[in-house]
């Protein structure tokens, strides 16, 4: 089970590693060289996030619908080149924009479409491989194995890609991102070698009948049950809304946990643009923001693993909080003293508190979840994740634009945003306070620590 472990991780960590360029590297290279709409970039980058719905369809497609007798490997494989594609084109599309703003749109909205629907498509059939060759009791480790991989590529990517733009030019660019894509499509190649067994098709429309077809189906979904597969996944999203807003407690949970994720995820598309505005920072330089930030959110995954059982996960959650509040005052603090040092004191703290809390809040989740619901909670989670994210990247790319029309520095608009975030992370500290987790603790199942860490990564 090691080596396919190993392999699913490989896979992990080759999907992950085409978010990198995208999110540390071309968002900073269009918002600052190339002068295009921040908002506009957030969404490009966002559409990962905005197409995440279908994953519903896609992984209930890929249960009856097995290719040579595969039911995941065609569609990870399909996801993949479909991402790698989108990163290859993309930094084309970035310098078509510049020049030709509408042609270049179209194009834009076709490859990072195309790493979009690749991510989603990829992304919920691997963890469905993962889950059903793991099992119940050993899913939580194979995908906190899987998390850990992608965590380490994240950062060897970005120091990788850090080295090849230096010195920063559009054709070091583009060889840069095809480097990366090309080392992406090796370790998930690799990863797919004889990882998944065959079996034989589940049920022929063909030769049975409506209630032989059902019978069939109804089999396959109590044998990926007894595999281990999140169920979640065959929840809609109406009925994950509606068994959150049915119970008041787990809606304030919800709203807060929307809130909390918007402020700490919704910075990506602008750290590293605010690195190049603020401190004249060269694309190297700004690629490597990355690599520090996820060096400190793996070392505050492995703090918030010690503290397990140590320190009441309320506690936990909160010092995350605070930590990654105090990140983005710090960030805003550096912008108006002008110092890069300050700077890197921000994003370490930020790093931290993002991995402090987002475990700890996970953790929280489960005393919210009402017994025999878990895996319409944790498809519910996926959902606020995927949504918070783009909330959060749309409106900080937003904010900027309008800031910086109206005062017309764009480090201002920057300031504004972090700013914004601070109070946001503020907000969901004081709604924590509130929340009664003891009155909910009924009979709920608690996950392992590898389990959080599982959903972290989902």
């Amino acid at each position: 089970m090691l080596l396919k472990r190993i392999q699913l991780g490989l896979i992990h960590a080759a999907v992950a590693m085409t978010l990198v360029p995208i999110n540390s590297t071309l968002n900073r290279v269009m918002i600052k060289e190339l002068s295009i709409s921040a908002a506009l970039v957030a969404v490009l980058a966002s559409l990962p996030y905005l197409f995440s719905p279908i994953q519903v369809f896609i992984g209930s497609y890929s249960d009856r619908h097995p290719i040579l007798g595969l039911r995941r490997t065609p569609y990870i494989l399909a996801g993949l080149l479909l991402c790698v594609l989108g990163v290859a084109i993309s930094p084309q599309v970035a310098f078509l924009m510049a020049q030709n703003f509408l042609l270049g749109l179209l194009a834009g909205v076709f490859a990072f479409g195309l790493w979009g629907m690749g991510y989603n498509l990829s992304a919920v059939s691997y963890l469905s491989l993962a889950s059903e060759l793991s099992g119940g009791n050993e899913r939580g480790k194979t995908i906190a194995v899987m998390w850990f991989m992608m965590i380490v590529s994240i950062i060897m990517t970005a120091i990788g890609l850090s080295r090849m733009v230096d010195p920063y030019t559009p054709q070091a660019l583009i060889r840069a991102f095809g480097y990366v894509a090309a080392s992406a499509l090796t370790l998930g190649l690799l990863g797919l070698i004889k990882l998944e067994p065959q079996s034989a098709p589940h049920f022929s429309p063909i030769f049975a009948d409506e209630n032989s077809a059902i019978t069939a189906n109804e089999e396959v979904r109590k044998r990926g049950d007894e595999k281990g597969r999140t169920v979640a996944e065959n929840y809609s999203i109406k009925q994950m809304s509606a068994a959150i807003t049915a119970n008041p407690a787990a809606r304030t949970f919800f709203i807060y946990l929307l809130l909390l994720l918007a402020a700490i995820l919704g910075q990506d598309v602008l750290l590293e643009p605010f690195g190049a505005e603020a401190f004249n920072m060269s694309v190297t330089q700004t690629t490597r923001i990355t690599s520090i930030w996820g060096t400190f959110v793996l070392v505050a995954i492995l703090i918030a693993g010690v503290l397990e059982g140590r320190v009441a996960k309320k506690t936990v959650a909160q010092i995350g909080n605070i930590g990654a509040l105090a990140g983005f005052v710090v960030i805003v603090v550096s912008g108006a003293a002008h110092s890069r040092g300050i700077f890197y004191t921000g994003v370490t703290l930020l790093g931290l508190g993002t991995g402090l809390s987002t475990v700890a809040n996970l953790s929280l989740m489960f005393d919210f979840t009402v017994p025999g619901m878990t895996g319409l909670y944790i498809g519910a989670w996926g959902f606020s994740n995927a949504l918070s994210r783009l909330a959060g990247s749309i409106l900080g790319g937003v904010m900027r634009d309008v800031v910086n029309q109206a005062t017309g520095s764009a480090l201002s608009g920057y300031l504004v945003v972090f700013t914004l975030e601070a109070l946001m992370l503020l907000a969901a500290a004081v709604m924590l306070t509130r929340l009664d987790i003891q009155k909910f603790k009924k009979g709920v199942e608690e996950p392992s620590f590898a389990e959080k860490v599982a959903l972290a990564a989902e």
